[in-house]
């Protein structure tokens, strides 16, 4: 069982992660259906996109789903929510590996893992 700890640093840094990793997934996620930031479809990967039986588009509508129901995990639930946005992300990082053409956003989304998954251990001894 681990020991609750009142750290007013540890916990600052604790909620800006939280509602970092709780505002980008729900805005990414929304920007699915709107593109309003980048056309999310030209990071399918080819091989994937070909074993769809929908359009690259409407898996993209699928995955902002998934982002919005992350982005509200953590905020219910930071602890699981930090460790599904985790492995979500290593998962898209590891996608967008194999081409090659996008492996500047693979390493981000790695490093953007690795923050989520520190959230969900601190959450463990601050919330």
């Amino acid at each position: 069982m681990e020991t609750t700890i009142k750290n007013p640093s540890l916990t600052q840094v604790y909620n800006l992660l939280k509602y970092t990793f709780v505002i980008i997934p729900i805005v990414a996620g929304a920007d699915k259906f709107t593109n309003l930031l980048t056309h999310w479809d030209q990071y399918v990967n080819p091989g994937i996109a070909n074993l769809l039986p929908f359009s690259a588009s409407v898996f993209m509508m699928i995955v902002g789903v998934i982002e919005i129901a992350a982005g509200i995990i953590v905020l219910k639930k930071t602890e699981l929510g930090g460790y599904i946005v985790a492995a979500w992300l290593t998962v898209i990082a590891l996608t967008l590996l194999p081409g090659l053409k996008y492996v500047d956003v693979a390493v981000r989304d790695l490093v953007m893992a690795v923050a989520a998954f520190s959230m969900a251990r601190i959450a463990k001894i601050v919330a």
